[in-house]
């Protein structure tokens, strides 16, 4: 008989079977696939990388600012530990508190008039008109242009001698003299605030019309069926529903004007006798040009307070409208 006959079937090789999986293996691929699909989670880890160089960039360079308030430190010269005596002494600074003032005067009025323009311009560029492109383009020229250079062409308007706006006045029979725009204190903050304002239109513009074409055109049709006035259609569907994007625009404005440098530094560097400093300015002409790296510091440990407040302001006006995501008020 052949040799493979003689091999009876008891002793065949038996070929060797895996061990069984565990339950606990079988069960971690299907929750971390679970994990995966968390949308949650998937946003905390995209932020990750971003969060990382957030708290480089940012972190690291406010808690220096702070430590640096709480010390003597000067220009070429390590500073020691005092504690709060910036603090005091700024706080009977008259400077200081005139920089505080123009600081909140020069917030409030120009985003309350870039919050204005803008949503006028917004209503408008909503509408069938012609050009509507071009308009939109050109309306962001303001925006994209270098703040220092807006600055020249605004300290080139402001000019005592050879001011254009003095001169367009004069011919129209309107004055009989050029107009000391950045001599006069009271003159000098309206001109900043004008320079501002023209400046920061197309942020707001552009944002809030973004947030108009969201809106479905349905419930304006069922306004207009029910008889409602362009003035209810804004109050009762526009507003109510613009309101989330007013909320985060309005708090990008109102951080970006209150720590506003550029644009008042390069025209008025402070004056006329400090009538413009802002706390911006005021911080960096005391840390920088006057060598004071720690009351610099101090000023600027001053206005986290207000940054944070409008932070919160927005915050809670999201909040209250988490019925447009499909929650509810709170």
């Amino acid at each position: 008989m052949p040799l493979a006959s003689n091999i009876s079937e008891d002793s065949a090789p038996v070929l060797s079977r895996p061990p069984a999986a565990s339950s606990s293996s079988r069960r971690a691929p299907g929750a971390l696939r679970r994990l995966m699909n968390n949308r949650n989670v998937l946003g905390a880890l995209f932020m990750i990388p971003a969060a990382v160089l957030l708290i480089f960039f940012l972190t690291y360079p406010l808690g220096l600012g702070v430590w640096l308030g709480l010390t003597d430190t000067k220009i070429g010269r390590a500073g020691e530990f005092i504690g709060l005596d910036n603090f005091r002494s700024l706080w009977n600074d008259d400077v200081l508190w005139l920089s505080v003032t123009n600081t909140l005067l020069y917030t409030s009025v120009a985003c309350f008039l870039k919050f204005a323009l803008g949503l006028w311009l917004a209503l408008l560029l909503n509408r069938n008109i012609i050009f509507k492109s071009a308009i939109r383009a050109i309306m962001l020229l303001p925006f994209i242009a270098p703040t220092v250079l807006t600055a020249l062409v605004f300290w080139w308007l402001y000019d005592p001698q050879f001011s254009i706006i003095s001169w367009s006045l004069q011919k129209m029979g309107l004055i009989h003299g050029y107009i000391d725009f950045l001599g006069n204190p009271n003159a000098a903050r309206a001109s900043l605030i004008a320079a501002n304002v023209w400046r920061g239109i197309p942020f707001v513009a552009i944002s809030l019309l973004a947030g108009l074409q969201t809106i479905p055109v349905t419930l304006y049709e069922a306004a207009t069926l029910d008889g409602a006035t362009r003035w209810q259609m804004f109050r009762n569907v526009t507003y109510p529903l613009l309101t989330p994007i007013i909320a985060v625009v309005m708090t990008f404005s109102v951080l970006f004007t209150f720590t506003d440098f550029q644009l008042v530094y390069a025209i008025t560097r402070g004056g006329p006798m400090n009538a413009t400093h802002l706390m911006a300015t005021l911080s960096f002409q005391r840390a920088i040009a006057g060598g004071q790296l720690a009351e610099g510091a101090a000023i600027s440990t001053m206005m986290i307070p207000f940054l944070v407040a409008a932070i919160l302001f927005s915050f809670f006006g999201l909040q209250r409208r988490r019925w447009q995501q499909g929650g509810a008020d709170t």
